[in-house]
C-alpha cells in the first residue's frame, strides 16, 4: 500500500526479473543465454522426462538388479583409475617438471593424446593390443590376465582417457613450487622422503585430489572406448552409459532418461565435492 497516495502497488516479480535482467551487461546476457540453451534447458528436460514415470517405477528402474550391477562397475572402476591415475600422474607430473631429458616435449605433447584422439579408436587401439595376441596381451595371457572384453579392459580404457586430467592439473603447481624450499629441508637435515611427506606433499595435495575428482568424473562418463574393450555382458562389465544406448535401442526411453538422470545427480555431487576441494586449495595457498 502507498501511504501517500493510497494506490495500492502490485509488484510482479516477472517483471522485476526481466527489468533486472535487461540492466546486466551484455556479456551477462550473451553468457546467460547460452547457458540456458547448451546446458540448463537440456537437463531441466532431462528431469521432466524422467518424471513421466511414477515414483515407484521410477526407483525400480534405478535401483534394478541390473542397474545397480553397471553402478557397480561404473563408480567402482572409475575410482580405482582414478586413485591409481592420481599416483602416476603425479610422478608424470613430477618428470615432466623437475627434470630434463631427450624428447621431453615430444612426451610431454603426448600426454594430452588422449584429449584429441576419438574415444573409439582409443578403444580399438585398446582392444587390439591388450587382446590375447596383441603386443601387450600376449605376454599377460601366460600368466591367466586377460584384458580385452572384461572388467579390467573397462579399467584400462578409463585410466588410459583420465590420465592427463591429473598430469594437467598437478603440472602447474609444481612449476610454483620452489626449490628453494626443498633445498632448505635438506639443509636442516630431513631425508628426501621427510621432504616429500612433509613439505611437497601438504600444499599438493589438494591439487592430487582435484585431479582425481576430475579424472574419476571423467571415467564415469566414458563410452566410445569402454564399449569396444568390453564384452558389454550383463553383471560383469556393462557399464551404466552402455546400459543407456541398449534401452534407447530398446525404444524404452523413459527408462534410459531415469539411468541417465542418477548418472546426472551423482555428477553434480562430484561438482560440487571438486569446487570444494578446489576452494579448499585456494584457502591452504592463502595461509
Amino acid at each position: 500500500m502507498n501511504l501517500s497516495s493510497g494506490v495500492t502497488t502490485n509488484i510482479q516479480p516477472g517483471k522485476v526479473f526481466l527489468k533486472n535482467l535487461i540492466h546486466l551487461p551484455w556479456t551477462w546476457r550473451i553468457t546467460l543465454g547460452y547457458l540456458t540453451i547448451m546446458l540448463f534447458i537440456p537437463i531441466v528436460a532431462m528431469f521432466l522426462k524422467a518424471s513421466t514415470e511414477s515414483p515407484a517405477k521410477f526407483w525400480e528402474i534405478a535401483t534394478s538388479d541390473l542397474a545397480l550391477a553397471t553402478y557397480n562397475v561404473t563408480f567402482v572402476t572409475s575410482l580405482l583409475a582414478a586413485l591409481l591415475n592420481g599416483v602416476f600422474g603425479t610422478l608424470i607430473a613430477w618428470v615432466l617438471v623437475r627434470y630434463d631429458f631427450p624428447f621431453k616435449r615430444i612426451i610431454d605433447a603426448t600426454v594430452d593424446l588422449p584429449f584429441a584422439l576419438p574415444t573409439s579408436v582409443a578403444g580399438l587401439t585398446l582392444a587390439t593390443v591388450y587382446s590375447d595376441n596383441g603386443w601387450l596381451g600376449s605376454l599377460l595371457a601366460p600368466m591367466g590376465i586377460k584384458v580385452s572384453f572384461t572388467r579390467l579392459g573397462v579399467g584400462v580404457a578409463m585410466i588410459f582417457i583420465s590420465l592427463p586430467f591429473v598430469v594437467r592439473t598437478v603440472q602447474p603447481v609444481l612449476q610454483e613450487m620452489e626449490a628453494e624450499i626443498e633445498e632448505a629441508a635438506w639443509s636442516l637435515g630431513a631425508s628426501q622422503w621427510q621432504t616429500f611427506w612433509k613439505v611437497i606433499l601438504p600444499p599438493l595435495l589438494p591439487t592430487i585430489l582435484t585431479g582425481v575428482a576430475l579424472g574419476f568424473s571423467r571415467a564415469v562418463g566414458e563410452y566410445g572406448s569402454t564399449v569396444i574393450i568390453s564384452s558389454n555382458t550383463p553383471y560383469q562389465d556393462l557399464i551404466a552409459p552402455v546400459l543407456i544406448f541398449q534401452r534407447l535401442e530398446q525404444y524404452d526411453y523413459s527408462g534410459a532418461t531415469v539411468i541417465g538422470v542418477v548418472l546426472l545427480g551423482i555428477s553434480l555431487v562430484l561438482l560440487l565435492a571438486i569446487n570444494f576441494l578446489q576452494a579448499w586449495a585456494r584457502r591452504y595457498d592463502n595461509r
